[in-house]
């Protein structure tokens, strides 16, 4: 594996002209950002060596490197999960690639059904921990070593990032909520009862996302903020049938506020 993954950062350092610190995964909610990133330049995935590819409708694939808030960044413009049939390898491949570019501050985000009552539609909540639901633990195998075989993970969600990004919502008029963001596999979306036993369990959104790449990240050392866009209800009462078209739809709605404050967080962190 780590032969592949310093393969890939070898290719990708290659084509790089820019030194970035900061890697965004632009998952729902933050498809518009990559139209901010100026000086652009961009690597589809099916060019880079070991790359997985991206199946998923809205997901284009592609790696992008630019300058956004006067700081060299690179972007996912794609993810990977676990329900299109790869290994949690592959998922979080590209976040220990980012380590060997020298990636420190990672940015992530996901649409995901709220299971906290107090919760509606197109409301932004800021990650401040979560629950692993996957069947399969990414670090599972021989240790890279990048980070302890028994990492810590009491802080996977950066604090002094939420209190920025709390600040920042303030001043640009955002409401946002926190919350615990459970993970699971998918693809299907959850059973009222499924719902009913993570809210139990003190999710306050569910997902199909993120907990892996999250995970791996603390591993590599490489600091996480994250938020969710509430695309649909987990709630008694509130349930109804949904498709990936209508979470499209919540999130492209929720994407100019989820841009703001992720932009102006960029910019400061």
């Amino acid at each position: 594996m780590l032969e592949k993954i310093q393969e890939t950062a070898s290719f990708l350092k290659s084509k790089m002209h820019t030194c970035p610190e900061t890697a965004i995964i632009l998952g729902t909610g933050l498809g518009s950002l990559a139209g901010e990133i100026t000086e652009k330049y961009e690597i589809n995935y099916t060019d880079i060596p070991n790359f997985p590819v991206s199946t998923v409708e809205g997901h284009k694939g592609k790696l992008i490197f630019g300058r956004l808030g006067g700081k060299d960044i690179m972007a996912m413009q794609g993810r990977f999960h676990f329900y299109e049939g790869y290994t949690m390898q592959q998922v979080t491949f590209p976040v220990r690639v980012m380590r060997e570019l020298g990636i420190r501050t990672l940015f992530v985000s996901n649409a995901s059904g709220g299971t906290n009552p107090s919760f509606a539609i197109g409301d932004l909540m800021i990650i401040t921990d979560h629950i692993n639901f996957f069947p399969e633990h990414p670090l599972r195998g021989r240790n890279i070593d990048y980070g302890p075989r028994f990492p810590d993970m009491s802080e996977a969600y950066d604090r002094e990032l939420i209190a920025r990004a709390d600040n920042i919502a303030a001043e640009l008029g955002i409401t946002v909520r926190h919350g615990i963001y459970l993970g699971t596999q998918g693809p299907t979306f959850e059973t009222p009862a499924e719902y009913r036993m993570f809210r139990a369990m003190g999710a306050d959104a569910v997902g199909m996302s993120t907990v892996p790449e999250v995970i791996v990240a603390n591993h590599c050392g490489i600091r996480v903020f994250g938020m969710s866009v509430i695309t649909d209800l987990g709630v008694e009462g509130k349930i109804v049938e949904v498709s990936h078209e209508e979470v499209q739809k919540a999130a492209d709605e929720a994407q100019p506020r989820m841009t703001a404050i992720m932009r102006e967080l960029i910019n400061r962190a």
